[in-house]
């Protein structure tokens, strides 16, 4: 499908859903209390735009975002260029990985507030754990896929270790580390969220969805933060996604010549 076919999928979709949020909520079916109307929700989150005490905390949680994926990509690409390109350390921080890995972030909260306390410092800590996996993961895999051929004749140049790195196995594997800082922006903005609701106190899109759900009638302003939330990450997927396209063309033709190929031979 073509990048327009995808578009008008994905707002038929999205009409789709907000009609039948709509009809559920008019035909009664369930409490407006519980499930107001989409479009009463949609007119919250328009009117939104114009608080600036909600827009301060949605540049608070931003902040918080982009500082602990910033911190995730700082520690996890060269930790998966180390473990990718040497196989003793690889197989020596496999079991401290493995076990780290499967950790729940969300559960990590009450320690890592303990240790140092409420606040940015524990959000952004937050993020960068739960960031760090699929960044260093993708480094790990490109660092794996590198054409050996090219490795191979570089070395028969008289280039060392480290100039094999810089020049074939980091530009390998820059499409994989964008892949995976795609996937992992959307994990940060997952946790910075869940922090701030999980706290409770502060500022941040997280703390005011939190407040809205104690108040009297707050369901309409937490779904309304539910869809500012949702618009973000669907911002900053785009962004990301178009940067990616834009970056690493080169390697996302091979990829699609090869989808082209498969959907001829099936037919």
């Amino acid at each position: 499908m073509t990048r327009r076919q995808d578009v008008l999928l994905g707002l038929l979709g999205s009409a789709a859903a907000f009609g039948v949020c709509e009809a559920v909520a008019r035909a009664g079916f369930v409490r407006r209390s519980y499930l107001p109307p989409a479009s009463e929700v949609l007119v919250r989150a328009v009117r939104l735009a114009g608080d600036p005490a909600f827009l301060d905390g949605i540049g608070v949680t931003l902040r918080a975002w982009a500082l602990g994926l910033g911190l995730a990509c700082a520690i996890a690409v060269p930790l998966g260029l180390l473990l990718g390109a040497v196989p003793v350390v690889e197989a020596a921080a496999r079991a401290l990985i493995e076990f780290l890995r499967p950790l729940p972030s969300v559960a990590l909260i009450p320690l890592v507030s303990l240790l140092l306390g409420s606040g940015t410092q524990t959000e952004v800590t937050l993020i960068a754990y739960a960031s760090l996996w699929p960044v260093l993961f993708n480094t790990v895999y490109g660092l794996g896929e590198t054409d050996p051929l090219a490795k191979d004749t570089l070395r028969a140049f008289g280039f060392g270790r480290l100039a094999v790195l810089l020049r074939v196995e980091l530009p390998a594997t820059a499409p994989f580390i964008a892949a995976g800082v795609r996937i992992s922006a959307a994990v940060a903005l997952i946790l910075a969220v869940a922090t701030e609701i999980l706290s409770g106190f502060g500022e941040g899109l997280g703390i005011f969805i939190a407040q809205a759900e104690t108040a009297t009638d707050g369901t309409g302003d937490v779904l309304a933060g539910v869809v500012w939330a949702g618009a973000l990450g669907l911002v900053i997927n785009g962004v990301l996604v178009g940067a990616e396209r834009r970056l690493f063309a080169w390697a996302l033709e091979p990829r699609e010549s090869t989808g082209r190929l498969r959907k001829g031979v099936r037919r």
